[in-house]
């Protein structure tokens, strides 16, 4: 017998939203504030969020157990193969010395180690956002970022902080496909409305992320570097969203960027060189690092493999084909169609899926594998040799992985119990302030799920009919959804354990967390204020897709 969620059963709202948000404080409490490990955080979080669902929003034990069950196996794949295989061409790499020479070339275009982190952070991790998104962006360029002699801290904190703007158009275009598909808006609008909210914060992000290393002296100092790779990769943002669509707005963008920052720097020093330990006034801004050509394209070749194979895994024709040959979906006993979301969350009462898709061929962590055995293969090493590192590489992401089991376990156990729209209900009471804690709505969507798409599953709908009732445009609420989510994506407990997983940190959880959170709630407030502008005042109302 179908079950219906329950948005207030204390009937009273903000009982309801205090208890409704109980896992999410016990798991980020614990995380911050307790020093507690990751993984035992997100089980006392996975917990309190089975205690709050069934004793007090009545959902049936068997589904709220199932429901965990769903989101660990999701947790496991696609998340956890894509961390695993990352992890795996990582430790190949560094081995057999490949490693050490990708750092060097680095170095080749620039000593600074303010123009290295928007390069990588920025730059390469905007372009895997787009071929990828589920953490690749954040494992790749935290895992190069700590071979470049950053601390695991900073390797972290600033991957996760680079990863925001390109976020909303990640894995070609997703999250928008999303929203278009739960809120019935037109595709090419809210891929219009998007790419005039998030190119401000693409030309904002390269300072922000430079002052958040170094502080404002030193990021003034390079703002000629950080100025042309915002320009570089907010106009192509701008325009492939508006005039073309979704789907390409991360690859172009971030090559673009890559390459105009790349040419400029060739031309271009700053006055100070800025290394690991601060300003160094005898540095050179470029190295010479005394490999061969072909020793610099050995060290390359098994990045630009990965790139080329994410890049094809994430395209729909090849996921289709994929999915074609094999794929084993999974309906939950007991759960799926089981659940019904109803009004107001949704406009008519409808039953919530719950079908686990066994696609390894497809997943993206698969394309990383066949990466890594590709790489291992030209690399030399030996079938021993390479089962000898891969169960290390396992053997150093368990407990990663059964964080990243248990996070999802949490947040599938959340949106299925009804507690995000309890705390999503809460935020559309807000009336005239709404176009501000709608986005905000967002951005507790991805800190609560990881996604950015599983942010517009779960609140698209509602964003759509809140913004009618108040009399503004749902383009720019649902899209609002989603360029306010991906301020959230820093500070989802998901991809802090990919973070400390790349930079084998694991245990410092914690330690990211605080560093991140201000920065992400600023940003999620800095978007909610355009939000507000856009839906009020001219002339920014003019930005608004009507």
């Amino acid at each position: 017998m179908p079950w219906h969620q329950i948005y207030d059963p204390f009937n009273n709202t903000a009982i309801s939203t205090i208890f409704a948000a109980l896992p999410v404080v016990v798991l980020l409490g614990t995380l911050a504030f307790l020093h507690i490990k990751a993984h035992w955080a997100a089980l006392l979080g996975l917990i309190t969020a089975l205690v709050v669902a069934i004793v007090f929003f009545k959902m049936p034990a068997g589904m709220a157990f199932a429901t965990a069950g769903f989101g660990a196996a999701f947790g496991i794949l696609p998340i956890g193969w894509i961390v695993l295989n990352v992890i795996f061409l990582y430790f190949l790499t560094k081995e057999k010395g490949e490693f050490q020479v990708l750092q060097d070339t680095i170095t080749g275009v620039t000593t600074d180690t303010r123009l290295q982190l928007v390069l990588i952070a920025f730059a390469f991790g905007a372009f895997f956002e787009g071929a990828a998104g589920f953490g690749t962006p954040v494992a790749v360029t935290a895992a190069i970022l700590i071979g470049l002699g950053f601390s695991p801290l900073q390797a972290s904190g600033l991957s996760l902080l680079a990863n925001t703007a390109p976020v909303a158009f990640g894995a070609l275009g997703i999250p928008i496909i999303t929203l278009n598909a739960v809120t019935g808006l037109d595709l090419f609008d809210l891929s219009a409305m998007a790419g005039r909210q998030l190119p401000i914060f693409s030309l904002i992000i390269p300072f922000w992320l430079v002052w958040a290393y170094v502080g404002f002296r030193g990021m003034v100092q390079v703002w000629p570097a950080l100025l042309v790779a915002g320009i570089a990769f907010a106009v192509p943002q701008f325009l492939i969203s508006n005039f073309h669509g979704p789907w390409l707005v991360d690859i172009v963008a971030a090559l673009s960027c890559l390459a105009a920052v790349t040419v400029f720097l060739l031309k271009w020093r700053p006055k100070q060189i800025w290394g690991l330990d601060g300003h160094d006034k005898d540095a050179i801004a470029r190295a010479s690092h005394g490999y061969s050509t072909a020793q610099v394209a050995r060290a390359w070749t098994p990045w630009v493999i990965l790139s080329v194979l994410v890049f094809i895994w994430g395209i729909p024709q090849m996921k289709a084909f994929l999915d074609g040959l094999w794929i084993y979906k999974f309906p939950i006993p007991g759960l799926h169609n089981m659940i019904m979301r109803v009004p107001p969350v949704v406009t008519a009462a409808k039953p919530e899926a719950a079908v686990y898709a066994f696609n390894i061929l497809s997943a993206t962590g698969t394309g990383i594998f066949i990466a890594s055995i590709i790489s291992a293969i030209l690399m030399g090493y030996s079938i021993s040799d390479t089962f000898r590192l891969y169960f290390r590489t396992i053997k150093t992401v368990r407990f990663s992985l059964l964080t990243i089991a248990a996070m999802l376990a949490l947040g599938f156990t959340t949106r299925y119990s009804g507690l995000d729209a309890t705390l999503g209900l809460t935020f559309a009471k807000t009336g005239f302030l709404y176009p501000f804690f709608g986005t905000l709505l967002g951005w507790l969507g991805v800190a609560l799920t990881g996604s950015d798409t599983a942010s517009n599953v779960l609140f698209g709908s509602l964003q759509r009919i809140s913004a009618e009732q108040i009399g503004i445009s749902p383009t720019l609420m649902a899209s609002a959804n989603s360029t306010g989510g991906v301020m959230g994506k820093m500070i989802d407990a998901q991809s802090i354990v990919v973070a400390s997983t790349a930079t084998q940190w694991y245990g410092h959880e914690g330690d990211i967390l605080r560093w991140v959170f201000w920065h992400s709630l600023a940003l999620a407030s800095l978007m909610g204020v355009l939000v507000f502008l856009q839906a009020y005042v001219f002339p920014f109302t003019l930005m608004v897709v009507r």
